[in-house]
């Protein structure tokens, strides 16, 4: 099954429209976990099994783990989701950017080393930053495009050929003449509902991953609301802090777990 199918089975599965993000910081870790070798991946487990049944996808980063020398405990990561929850797709979140022989071996880093069903990359270089994914024509790629930090204007909304911004020209590539296999997605933040909705009526029922809602503050109704394809599906709505860390103690799991529900239910309240 391929990334599109994956996650649109999830979607329909789950009945949730939540990416559970991994961000695994050791400094915010419950006492108990602290010091073991494996920290990061039993963090990370307890998260997976609390909240699997309610996401249609996780969104490991990989500068927690790397950061943390965790590299193999992602590969692990990883391999334990796809054999404990199939169901669910995995989106490596590194937001890649190089071309050529460079881009060949992020790609094989990301889909044969650690078989993440998708990646994230940044479209800065042009088709040449992205052609080299196009080859794993069963995974997803997945473009920034309107991101959530507040500098992303510096950029994104510079006028181009046509009087179209440039995230708006960035989402007609994307969703257009570089989507050569079907697999594209696109980066899209849940701060700004305007252009998120612009991006919908560009793009029509490609799948948006939107970070921003939770600790950055993103408005769930009014993303939902401007992001959702017509039928009421569509996007990865991205919470990572505000599920991870919602309990500090050894039931951290199920702190997650009770965050994770209202916030897919929030969701859903806005679909229709």
């Amino acid at each position: 099954m391929n990334f599109r199918a994956k996650l649109s089975a999830a979607w329909q599965r789950h009945d949730s429209l939540l990416c559970v993000g991994l961000d695994p910081d050791l400094k915010r870790f419950p006492a108990h976990l602290k010091g073991r070798p494996d920290a990061v991946l039993a963090f990370c487990k307890g998260i997976v099994d609390a909240t699997a049944d309610l996401a249609c996808a996780f969104k490991p980063q990989i500068a927690y783990f790397a950061a943390a020398r965790a590299e193999d405990q992602l590969q692990d990561l990883i391999a334990y989701i796809h054999e404990k929850h199939p169901s669910v797709p995995v989106v490596l979140d590194a937001k890649r950017g190089d071309i050529g022989a460079t881009a060949q071996q992020y790609a094989r880093e990301a889909f044969e080393r650690y078989n993440a069903d998708a990646l994230t990359v940044n479209p800065y270089m042009g088709f040449d930053s992205v052609e080299p994914y196009l080859a794993f024509s069963d995974r997803g790629l997945i473009v920034l495009c309107r991101t959530s930090n507040p500098g992303g204007s510096d950029l994104q909304n510079l006028t181009v050929e046509g009087g179209r911004k440039l995230y708006q020209h960035v989402a007609e590539l994307v969703a257009g003449k570089w989507n050569v296999h079907g697999q594209n997605a696109l980066v899209v933040g849940a701060t700004f509902p305007q252009e998120l909705a612009d991006v919908r009526a560009i793009v029509g029922d490609l799948p948006l991953l939107v970070p921003g809602i939770g600790a950055q503050g993103g408005d769930v109704e009014a993303t939902v609301k401007a992001g959702r394809s017509a039928a009421g599906t569509g996007l990865m709505i991205s919470s990572s802090r505000a599920i991870l860390y919602a309990g500090s103690g050894e039931d951290f799991a199920d702190a997650a777990r009770q965050v994770a529900l209202a916030t897919r239910d929030e969701v859903n309240l806005y679909r229709a």
